[in-house]
């Protein structure tokens, strides 16, 4: 597949077809290399989100109002004469002040991007309206989002990326409404393809770690919402869960039109979406990501051809730090997607 780039070697551990790739020589961005002093799965995980430098950032909240009675809040970062608007989409238990979004959100910033933090709802510290929450399929509101900055902003491309869970709901999206999903460029990180496999793994070895935290969040933000939910599901259950089958089971599920479990998986699982997109779209995954199996990454056949997959043996879960010593800012994954985008905007100016 050509947008998979020129491809460096055969790997017998990966599913049918799949190769690792490398960028190739039309990128500025050297291909990632894990760096020498964050070595493993999860240093690369676990080092962006509790050490990395970050600048602070100025962003001015909107609160958008969704056609069922609902809200999300918006966080902008304003530029004069913006390239494009960029809006970022967080993981579970993620919101704008994450570690990846604020990082990619300085670094498109600096580069000529207004910039577009989504915050999910229920993501941003204030209890939502409705009984529901955000989910992997939630597409509903991304898709609202997006048409309401298409009417203000009629001649500005719009690019997006997702990290993992949100990265899962951007594919979905774009399979979902090929036609309609009119974005200049995607980007999609980590992504989970199968939410079924994932939520397997992630209840083995040290991924249960990753898991405990992921589910203390969803429990706190669970907590807080207690009156919205009473009566419409077993809180009980959701509360006591220790896996997220359990959890999704008692809450995901049948809070958001789902028979059980397996039913929302099935439903919302973005790997069957993948051969109908029709955006220009980069897809970057680690062979190593502690969040699932070699298993979870689609076969070459199962892309379509505008898609790019940048599939690296190393790299951990929205990890891929590559900087020569601890402490220095830079970051593969930014650079990465910054130099897509701008690929993009020149090579379709005037369409999108």
């Amino acid at each position: 597949m050509s947008s998979c780039g020129k491809e460096i070697r055969e790997n017998s551990g990966l599913p049918t077809g799949i190769q690792v790739a490398k960028i190739d020589n039309s990128s500025t961005t050297d291909p990632f290399r894990s760096a020498w002093w964050c070595p493993g799965p999860h240093l690369q995980t676990l080092w962006p989100q509790l050490s990395r430098r970050l600048p602070r950032l100025r962003y001015q909240r909107e609160v958008l109002d969704l056609p069922d009675g609902d809200f999300v809040d918006v966080d902008w970062i304003h530029h004069n004469n913006p390239r494009a608007i960029a809006i970022l989409i967080h993981g579970l238990g993620g919101h704008s002040r994450s570690p990846y979004i604020r990082g990619l959100a300085h670094r498109l910033n600096t580069a000529g991007y207004r910039i577009a933090a989504l915050n999910m709802r229920g993501a941003s510290g204030r209890p939502n309206r409705r009984p529901r929450t955000y989910h992997s399929g939630h597409t509903e509101d991304l898709d609202y989002l997006i048409r309401q900055i298409k009417t203000r902003f009629t001649a500005t491309p719009i690019v997006c990326v997702g990290y993992s869970l949100g990265g899962n709901l951007l594919l979905k999206w774009l399979g979902e409404y090929p036609e309609k999903a009119r974005i200049r460029a995607a980007a999609a990180v980590s992504v989970p393809f199968l939410l079924g496999q994932t939520a397997d793994r992630m209840n083995r070895g040290f991924s249960k770690i990753y898991q405990y935290k992921l589910l203390s969040d969803l429990k706190s933000s669970t907590r807080l919402r207690r009156r919205l939910f009473k009566g419409r599901i077993n809180l009980e259950a959701a509360l006591e869960a220790g896996e997220f089958r359990q959890f999704d089971n008692a809450l995901t599920a049948p809070l958001n039109g789902f028979a059980n479990a397996e039913h929302y998986y099935a439903r919302c699982s973005c790997r069957q979406y993948l051969s109908r997109i029709q955006s220009p779209t980069l897809i970057i995954h680690s062979l190593d990501d502690p969040f699932m199996t070699v298993d979870t990454v689609p076969d070459k056949d199962e892309f379509s051809d505008s898609i790019r997959a940048d599939i690296f043996p190393k790299g951990g879960h929205v990890g891929f730090i590559d900087s020569k010593f601890p402490g220095l800012s830079g970051c593969w994954l930014d650079k990465r997607i910054t130099e897509y985008f701008d690929d993009q905007l020149e090579i379709n100016r005037d369409t999108g």
